[in-house]
């Protein structure tokens, strides 16, 4: 690994909701002979050069006992109910605090199935390519997360409030936007219905 690029990208993958829709935790949900959340944490950890950081709140320690990635950080939203903002917030709080010269951050969720590591890899990528401050995924028409976001973002992804997410600054910038496609990146599990469908 070339050491000047180490840390300049950090993987924030949001895995605090108390998934009520779906009655239990979906982020311990049995997938590929793993769980959603350690596909995920495994497809953010073939990254190279990247650092990777889970933020968890509801059922944290369930959640966190069941994870064994001595790479991994891990940052705890305690305002979880507080919507995604919340844990935006401490996700990048966190990485800036390990390492204050990161200069890209690609927030993720633990419920995309399909997601992968050639698709973070892209998005890092397309920013060198682009030079553009924000690469969203693109799928059903809608530009949404997994996404990159330049540094320059940083203050007003830390201002974001309540519900308010990654697309409230993807629509407000979008001529700073450029995007990767995410096939299957619509498919995000919700209720036992999405699950059932993914496993059958």
């Amino acid at each position: 690994m070339k050491d000047k690029f180490q840390n300049k990208t950090g993987i924030i993958i949001l895995a605090a909701g108390n998934s009520s829709r779906l009655g239990r935790p979906k982020q311990l949900l049995e997938y590929k002979e793993s769980t959603l959340l350690k596909n995920t944490i495994s497809e953010a950890l073939k990254v190279e050069n990247v650092f990777v950081l889970v933020v968890t709140g509801a059922n944290q320690e369930t959640i966190t006992n069941d994870l064994n990635f001595p790479e991994l950080k891990i940052g705890l939203n305690t305002d979880w109910q507080n919507g995604m903002s919340s844990s935006i917030v401490k996700g990048l709080s966190d990485v800036l605090n390990i390492n204050p010269d990161c200069e890209q951050c690609i927030f993720a969720v633990c419920d995309q199935p399909f997601v992968t590591s050639l698709l973070f890899e892209n998005l890092i990528i397309e920013q060198d390519k682009t030079k553009k401050g924000i690469i969203a995924s693109a799928y059903s028409e809608t530009l949404g997360i997994p996404v990159l976001f330049h540094k320059k973002y940083f203050k007003e992804l830390l201002d974001l409030k309540g519900q308010e997410g990654a697309k409230k600054l993807i629509k407000k910038h979008s001529e700073d936007t450029v995007s990767v496609s995410f096939e299957k990146g619509n498919i995000d599990i919700d209720t036992e219905e999405d699950y059932f469908k993914l496993i059958s």
